[in-house]
């Protein structure tokens, strides 16, 4: 197994999370009201549902609490905490199981997180919530299917959906869009899928929303690509700009991270097959000065491929740090934080958007037990300190890193 691999990151701590992994897609950070500081993580397999970490001392993380999934065949692979309200989502292994759609939590004291609300997404087409967007206090913006949602196409279940949260108790949807020709009934004809290994579904995945455009969602929608929506009016959410790759690339669109005072988009893919079998999987830089004409003008400069290929697991991009607009999480338009899974997580300065350089990177050796030989880091958080937190799919927990750059 190969060792570990640094370069402008040191590792502070690692945790194995009491010897529950895979970890999902969801960490947000809370600056709680005596001071410390919490991790939230959320688990993508049963038995675990979401871990609190205080990491006030990066060097020294702990555990304050770890709660339970009700049943095997769910996961709750996102999460959002704003203040003292922890939004938690919910999908299930198959359609019409429960409890799929999010959970709000009171996380006052984050020791005892106390159920608010539940806001069902249940449905015969429907797996729940695979990710989720809660930033402002207000609003929830997620990837979900819902009761009255029939795709032509299974693989097409989860769309995006905005839920008013305002009154916590009683959640309510404001609106929802699709890519037309992908529900039954829709005037539209059915989109041109990929081939069929590639086909991972056209359906929401990442739902930006950011303070500094209210009236924008920026929308990875896995083979569809990226869109970025109108959402003035949330009750008719409309199509502003459409940026496609696949084909000729694999799709998994997964996070569209706009550098508004750039006029740029990031633009993540995901690798969701093991041993390259999907690559490349890549971040790509795009021109957004033009609102509905995105143009690429560069990527990400990938990890070594000869050296990850066949190390074990997935090799490729995932993840990035989204700039969470919320206290405790660290902004930044030069530089761009990702993880690549068995490449480890990944810093890129863009000063020049053109010519994006590497400037630090960290992969672990494998952990113990590891079933693929390798890392698989699945999600990164970086705070206003600087301070890198990721963590591993399967089994090797929490990554706390400082960051030099």
């Amino acid at each position: 197994m190969a060792a570990a691999q640094s370069f402008n990151m040191r590792l502070l701590a690692q945790h194995q999370l009491q010897g529950f992994g895979g970890m999902g897609e969801g960490m947000g950070m809370q600056l709680a009201r005596d001071g410390r500081r919490i991790l939230w993580l959320a688990h993508e397999s049963a038995p675990k549902n979401f871990t609190g970490v205080d990491v006030s001392d990066p060097r020294s993380p702990r555990v304050v609490v770890q709660t339970e999934l009700p049943h095997a065949q769910m996961r709750s692979n996102s999460l959002d905490v704003v203040g003292d309200t922890l939004a938690v989502a919910y999908q299930t292994t198959q359609r019409g199981q429960k409890p799929a759609g999010f959970d709000l939590f009171d996380v006052s004291t984050p020791e005892i997180p106390r159920l608010i609300s539940h806001f069902d997404c249940s449905g015969p087409h429907s797996r729940g919530v695979h990710v989720l967007w809660f930033v402002d206090g207000e609003t929830v913006h997620m990837s979900s299917g819902a009761p009255d949602f029939q795709p032509r196409n299974p693989l097409d279940d989860q769309f995006y959906r905005i839920v008013d949260v305002r009154n916590p108790s009683t959640p309510a949807e404001l609106g929802r869009w699709w890519l037309p020709g992908t529900r039954e009934g829709d005037a539209a004809p059915p989109p041109q899928r990929l081939e069929r290994k590639f086909d991972s579904g056209f359906r929401a995945h990442n739902t930006n929303v950011f303070p500094a455009r209210p009236d924008r969602c920026y929308l990875g929608y896995i083979d569809g690509g990226a869109m970025i929506l109108d959402i003035a009016d949330k009750s008719r959410p409309a199509l502003v700009a459409h940026w496609r790759h696949s084909p000729p690339y694999h799709g998994f669109t997964h996070t569209v991270l706009p550098l508004h005072g750039r006029n740029l988009l990031v633009i993540s893919d995901e690798s969701v097959q093991d041993n390259g079998a999907d690559w490349p999987k890549l971040v790509w830089v795009v021109d957004a000065r033009v609102e509905t004409n995105p143009v690429t003008i560069a990527t990400l400069p990938a990890p070594p491929y000869q050296e990850f290929v066949r190390r074990g697991g997935r090799f490729g991009a995932h993840n990035l740090h989204e700039n969470l607009p919320v206290p405790g999480s660290w902004n930044s338009e030069q530089y761009v934080i990702g993880t690549f899974f068995n490449a480890g997580v990944r810093a890129y300065d863009l000063l020049n958007p053109y010519q994006p350089k590497e400037v630090a990177y960290f992969v672990p050796a494998a952990p113990a037990g590891a079933r693929t030989g390798a890392v698989q880091l699945n999600d990164v958080f970086v705070d206003e300190r600087r301070i890198v937190y990721a963590v591993d799919r399967h089994i090797g927990g929490l990554y706390i890193l400082e960051m030099s750059i």
